[in-house]
Parts: structure tokens; sequence; C-alpha cells
């Protein structure tokens, strides 16, 4: 990409093939050298110095070449069309093969910035063409291809091709280190994975304005925590008139930015295009004629790049920021700094100094910002505090240890003006300067993290960055104040989707907050979490499974999710014959048994197999169970082993010392196996064990029963399952209900081991009356059952040859296993039948 502004990108692709061997032989742009001034990604956006840089850009080319075969011969034409692009506010240029050197001046002298694409299959060519250009100061980007045709990717396979782009990154980071490089992908082959790239860019042709909105929510969440790029956008003027590509362009536009993209390039600039061997005269894309006279199309796409980022048509909802400290005298003037800098025209700035025994206050009050100082009394406290003293529409959420990206309000008030969202959050990324420990941190497990719907529903925001509308937030009570460092933000998510509500995810709207420093730091975060997660569960046991984990319906996002080595692959969606115009990955969802060996319990498995196994010393035939020992401290070694392969490919520079990558990859195993260990321990303090229980009064015998009750008013079968889950959930019971394709209604549980599963039908009599009947049968899983049996059968074992000892430690492991799924069954058969008798009262 051939970009504007002091700077510019270049970008190689498919054409570029048969020109490299005369690029190759260009002379190197010596004595310009490296600028400090070098573009680089930070988060979801690229800056250029300290400044902001959206690509602002148009495409350029393909033109006819020479005799020569020079495509850029004209240099008076080109000079003249790079005054005029940067005339118009476009301040970058895509080209599609690598332009002479003159042309990088032009660019310069013109403030432009230029990317060409290729697909290039042969990376020394690749290697020489960057080494002809590298480190000149007119370089946005290179692209190191474009749009492989997706039936070409079935046929060499996604893996090899994935294999293949990754190669010729590494080529172009060995030639030019300090380059931004990319490659240029379309909706056909959307699944391919290219973590390893600096931005992620795409050529999307969408007529739709809904449709083209929602696919870049869905790009972004491809793009993760990098930029998103649209490489190129446009219509064609001579089938739909240049009103209509004038039209288009504007909303296509406009809608990129307000996505969050860091830039979109029009494609073209003129109507001139040269490919394959052939001037192309039946599509007109450009912005201007063939002759260079203007379009509509330029002028409006001209217009609204003065409006860049966004436009809020003229409302800027009052906006309070709300900071809650407690001991961060360390990082709150990095925040304060930064949200003074926020470029927002209608916002308040409150801090809650959380009874902080430092400087914080002291700190907070140099920067005139209102301070609010309490007693300690946790974060939730804090926050209602802050929502209290707030006079803006909408209430955003900050740490006290995080610092906001400039326009995070912008993109806030952007996404509540566009949506009936009760609330909105968006990315919280990790600096990288915070140092290798805390870059090994931000990929390990554990971490603040979104859970999406959908593309553009979120299931939970983090508290890091979250903001709600003032009303919705007050509606609901506010936060509630049992928690005190962690799970207040899950709960207050949890409460506005239990009204009916959505919250949404803003993509652009990032913060970037700090990770823990030190190792001892993590392991005390991640204790507390464990912690904050038997508080979550004493309040909303319905939303946890058996073992005690939450299960979200949406999909979780961020660096350091772990993935269980029996979880079933995703595969891509190609349509018949490959024929689909999108093809994406699809994942299905993991159950609880493939899921098993990420839980935190697993390590309690781990030490119930050591505990037999160790037996052996008493009676040698227990030492059978040293190979399930070994095979599950191995899967627990090989899926952390894994993920910090995967994790570390992609953390500190790609060009950085192999000991130095090692380290990282080390520490990051280290930290997998370290997370579930520390979760384990602070769910075990507050409560939340495999054994835990619910207990009611009174006792009912765990067996098949059928209920009968009549009744003279007419209710339909939704409202009695209804009514009477809400009578189980006031009696402390768990309810879950069946699924598709279940043959019961509903399974009340109190406990880990044992439920009761209900059946209900209704038989109509007339007139209203009907009778309603309910079958229900203790119910436990064969899982246990399994286990239950087979360590019976091992102390009757042990008993008959004479291991007494042996024979009475797995004789009382296993009837303590079926004491606690009898005594689970009977507290669920009894909160099923009292509830069930509670619907015969009037």
């Amino acid at each position: 990409m051939a970009g504007l502004g002091n700077t510019a990108a270049v970008s190689l692709s498919e054409n570029f093939i048969a020109d490299l061997p005369h690029r190759a032989s260009a002379p190197a742009n010596k004595g310009i050298g490296a600028t400090s001034l070098r573009p680089c990604v930070k988060g979801k956006f690229i800056f250029i110095g300290g400044e902001k840089f959206y690509v602002k850009g148009v495409a350029y080319g393909t033109f006819r070449p020479d005799a020569k075969g020079e495509e850029f011969h004209d240099r008076e034409i080109t000079e003249r069309d790079l005054a005029q692009i940067s005339a118009c506010g476009l301040n970058t240029v895509r080209t599609y093969t690598v332009p002479p050197a003159w042309f990088f001046e032009a660019a310069s002298r013109h403030t432009l910035l230029d990317d060409p694409r290729h697909a290039t299959a042969i990376e020394q060519t690749v290697r020489a063409s960057i080494r002809s250009c590298s480190q000149h100061p007119a370089i946005l980007c290179f692209a190191i291809g474009n749009e492989i045709p997706a039936p070409i990717v079935r046929w060499h396979s996604r893996r090899t091709l994935e294999r293949f782009i990754r190669r010729l990154y590494h080529a172009a980071k060995s030639e030019d280190p300090g380059a931004l490089v990319t490659y240029v992908n379309y909706p056909s082959t959307e699944y391919l994975q290219l973590e390893f790239l600096d931005l992620i860019a795409f050529n999307v042709y969408l007529e739709s304005q809904q449709q083209f909105a929602s696919y870049l929510q869905r790009l972004q969440n491809i793009a993760g925590e990098r930029p998103l790029l649209m490489a190129e956008v446009g219509l064609d003027s001579r089938r739909n008139g240049e009103e209509v590509q004038a039209r288009m362009l504007e909303w296509q536009v406009r809608t990129a930015f307000a996505a969050g993209c860091a830039g979109t390039i029009v494609f073209g600039w003129t109507d001139e295009w040269h490919r394959g061997g052939h001037d192309i005269m039946n599509w007109d894309f450009g912005l201007t004629h063939r002759n260079r006279s203007v379009k509509p199309s330029l002028k409006a796409v001209s217009n609204f790049l003065t409006e860049v980022p966004l436009f809020l048509n003229g409302h800027s909802p009052h906006i309070s920021v709300i900071i809650c400290a407690y001991n961060e005298a360390s990082t709150i003037r990095e925040t304060l700094e930064a949200c003074l800098r926020l470029e927002y025209s209608n916002f308040e700035i409150i801090v809650v100094n959380d009874g902080s025994t430092d400087e914080t206050a002291a700190f907070a009050a140099q920067y005139g910002v209102k301070v609010i100082s309490t007693e300690n009394r946790g974060l939730s406290h804090a926050r209602n505090i802050g929502l209290e003293a707030s006079a803006g529409e909408i209430v955003a959420y900050i740490d006290a240890d995080a610092y906001p990206d400039p326009h995070w309000l912008t993109y806030l008030a952007s996404t509540f003006l566009g949506t009936c969202h009760a609330g909105v959050g968006g990315p919280n990324l990790a600096p990288r300067s915070d140092g290798p420990i805390a870059e090994c941190i931000a990929n390990a497990p554990g971490g603040p993290t979104h859970v999406l719907l959908s593309d553009e529903e979120a299931e939970h925001i983090p508290g890091c960055n979250m903001a709600f509308r003032r009303e919705c937030l007050q509606a609901i009570g506010g936060f509630d104040t049992r928690f005190r460092t962690a799970g207040d933000d899950v709960d207050v998510c949890w409460r506005i989707r239990e009204r009916g509500w959505t919250l949404g995810f803003s993509p652009g709207a990032t913060v970037w907050h700090h990770r823990r420093k030190s190792v001892r730091a993590y392991w005390k975060q991640q204790r507390g979490y464990g912690k904050a997660e038997g508080m979550l569960e004493r309040k909303w046991p319905e939303k946890y499974n058996r073992m005690g984990h939450v299960e979200w319906s949406g999909r979780l996002y961020g660096n350091g999710h772990a993935r269980s080595l029996f979880m079933k692959q995703w595969r891509v969606y190609h349509g018949v014959w490959g024929s689909a115009p999108f093809q994406f990955g699809y994942y299905p969802s993991a159950g609880v048994g493939p899921s098993w060996p990420l839980m935190p319990e697993w390590y309690l498995v781990i030490l119930a197999l050591a505990f037999f196994s160790g037996l052996g010393v008493l009676w040698k035939p227990m030492f059978a169970f040293a190979p399930f020992l070994a095979s599950a401290l191995g899967i627990q070694l090989i899926q952390a082993a894994r993920g910090a392969a995967a994790r570390a490919s992609l953390t500190g520079d790609p060009v950085s010392p192999l000991r130095i990558r090692t380290m990282m990859c080390v520490l990051i195993f280290l930290l997998r196996l370290l997370q579930p260990l520390a979760r384990l321990l602070g769910r075990l303090q507050i409560g939340l064990t495999p054994l835990r229980r619910r207990t009611i009064k009174g006792f009912e015998f765990p067996k098949a029963r059928i209920f009968s009750i009549w009744r003279e008013s007419w209710k339909c079968a939704d409202e009695t399952l209804k009514l009477l889950e809400s009578k189980l959930a006031a009696l402390g019971a768990v309810v879950g209900r069946g699924d598709d394709y279940a043959r019961w209604d509903l399974e009340v549980r109190m406990g880990m081991t044992g439920a009761v599963r209900l059946l209900m039908t209704i038989e109509e009599h007339g007139s209203g009356r009907q009778l309603v009947r309910f079958r229900t049968r203790p119910f436990i899983t064969r899982r246990r059952f399994a286990v239950t049996l087979f360590l019976e059968l091992i102390s009757a074992g042990a008993l008959l040859d004479g291991a007494w000892d042996v024979s009475a430690l797995v004789g009382a492991t296993a009837l303590a296993l079926a004491l606690t799924a009898y005594l689970d069954c009977a507290n669920a058969a009894s909160a099923t039948l009292r509830a069930i008798r509670s619907l015969e009262e009037p």
C-alpha cells in the first residue's frame, strides 16, 4: 500500500510475479535509512510516532506496462494523480505491483503511502522485492499475498497455505524487521488461521449496508487484538450508475470506520485498469474516469474523510467515566492522563478512592477531576458510589490499572446511539511495554475477556472496560456489594440480561489493561477469581453445571484459552463442491466430558489416582492405577505445552533471539499449569467443591414416583413448568431444562453426584379442567455409577486376597461416593415433592 502522510505502505500482489525480476534489480534506497516515525501496530489501530493513523486509501493500478514492462512509466501523470489524491484528503495508495524508487519519493512529496498486494510463489522474489524498498519512509505496509482463490486453498489444504504464508511473513520480516506485514484475504477463505500477521486485511464487496456492517463485526472477531483494514471496497459505476456508486461508497467507508476498522481503501482511483494483458473496459470502479475527470463518488468519499473516525450527527451523549481505585498510586496517573486526552466533547471523570493507604487520592486530586474517598468496602461498593455521583446518561467504567484509547468514548457512544443495548464493552489489551513476564501472563489463561453470543451481541463484558445506560444500571440496583474484588462484572451482566436487555460489543472501544507483572501476583489474582466463582455459584446455581463451572451460551475470546485434547476439531464450511461465497470455520460446542481435563478439578483426579497408585505399596495390584496416573499427568502437560507453544510463537519480537522466545514459552507453559491449581484452591476455600450439597428439611427416599394434580382452571404446560421452576429455585435447587431430544422436562439437583428428573403431561377434561401428571425418578450419571462399582470390585478383590487395609480404604471411598449420590438424590426428591405439592395450594 502506498500511503499518505510522510509514510507509505507497499503490498505485493499476484500480478507482481511477472515483474519481480525487474523490481529485484532496482537500486536499494541507500541513504534514506530507517525513520523513528515508521508505522507500528498498537492493539486495534496503526500508529505513526505517537499519533493514531487511520488509513484513508485508494487503490492505484494496475496500468498497461510499456515496452520495458514498466507499469508506472508516465511519471508526469503519476505525479499529477498523487497530488490530486492527497488534495482530496486520502492518505494511502494501494498499488498492485512494487513501484519504482521515484514513486516512493513522489509519494513522500505528496504525503502519500503505498501498498501493493502479491500472492507470490517464490520466497526469494519476496525478499528481493522488499529489499529494494526496505525502510523507506513512504512505506506503510507490505502485503505478501492477495486473495488466493478458495478452490486453490481447498486443493492444497488450509494448513499448507497457512504454512506457506507464514514462511513468506518471516521472509519479509527478515528483510525489514520493523515493517508491517499482512496478507489480503477475502470472504471465501476467511477461515485461514493467520494469527502471526501484524494486521488483518480483507477485500469485501457487499451492496447491503446491514450485511456489510454485520460482516465487519465478524471480521473484527477474526482479527482479535489486531487492526482490521478494509483493503478493497467499491462498486462498478458502469452497471449501477455514478450517483449510486457515490452513495454506496459513502456508507461503505462510514460503516467501516464506525465498526472500528483501522482504515479503508477504495477500489480504485481511476477507471483505467489493465489486467491479464488487456485493458478492462467493461468495469468502472474508479473515483475518476479514465481521463481523470472527477466522479461524484470522489466528492462523497472526500467529504466524509474529514469526519474520521466517526460522526455522531451532532449528538454526543454525556458520559461519566468512573475509575475505582484501591492502592493504585503506581498507575492512576497514567489512567487519568489518558482519560484527559480522550477525543470526546461531553464527559466527566470521577475517581472513587476505596480507602487506599498509598498516594492514590493525592495523585488523582492533581488532575482536577472529581475525587470521592470512602472507607475500604470493596470494588462493587466503589462502583455504586461512582454511579450515584454520576451525571451522565451513560456510565463507563475503567480500572485504575488501565488506560483508554483516545477514541474509546467515541466508539462507545456510537454503539449506544445505533443500538438498544443496555451495556457495551470493548477489547482490553495488554500493553507490550510491560515486559516479558506480563506478556507471558497476557497469553496465559484466566485473564479478563469477553463472551459473545453473536458477532454483535455479548453475554459478558469484563469490568475493566464496560459501559451502561445509567437508567438500566440503576434499575437493577447497581452492583452487588458482596463481590469485593471480582465477580461483580459477571453478576451485573447476568442481571442485565435477566431483565431482557442486551449487551453489545464495540471492537474500536479499546482500553489498555496492565496484566500482573509477577508470577506471585498472577497466582494471587487467580485464587481470588476462584473465590469469586464460588460466590457466583451460590447466587446463580442455575448458571453452573454439576462440576461447578459456568456454562456460557456464547464463545469466549482472548489469548489464553486452553483447548482440550479431546475436543472435536473445527471444520470448514465450503458449500457443495466448494461453491459457497462465504466459507467459514465451524466450531462444535464442547461437552462436559471433553472439557474435564481443562477444569481445575482435574488436579483432584490426579490426586485420587496418585492415592490409589500409592496403595500399591500395600497391595501390588493397585500399581495398575499408575498408567492412568501417568495418562492424567500427560494430558495436563501436553495441553499446557501445546497451548504454550501456540501462544509463544506470537509473543515478543518475531526476530528476537531463540533463547528469549524459549524462556517465554517455558514460562507460559508453567503458568498454564499453575492457573487451574490456583483457581482450584480458591474454589475449595470458598466451598465450591465437587461434594458441595444443598440441604432441605425433610427426607424422601429416592425412588420413581407419579403425582397427579387436578385443577379447575386452565394453564398451559409452559406456564406450569416455569412456575415449578421458580418454586424449586426458591427451595435452593438447581434446575436444568431438557434439550430438544430429552425425554424429561426438568432436572433437579441439590448436589453434584445425584439428581431427580421430572416429566410432566396434562390431560384435558373440558371446560378448562385439567389433570396434571408428574413422573419423577432419581438419576445418577453412568460415569459415577461405573466408578463406584469399579472401586467396590477392587475392594472385594483386595479383601479376598487378604489385603484388609487396602480393601477398607478403597471400600470406604466407594461407600462415600455411593452415599453422597444417595443423599443428593434424596434431597432433590424432597425438594421436587415439596414444589409439586405447593402447586396444589390455592
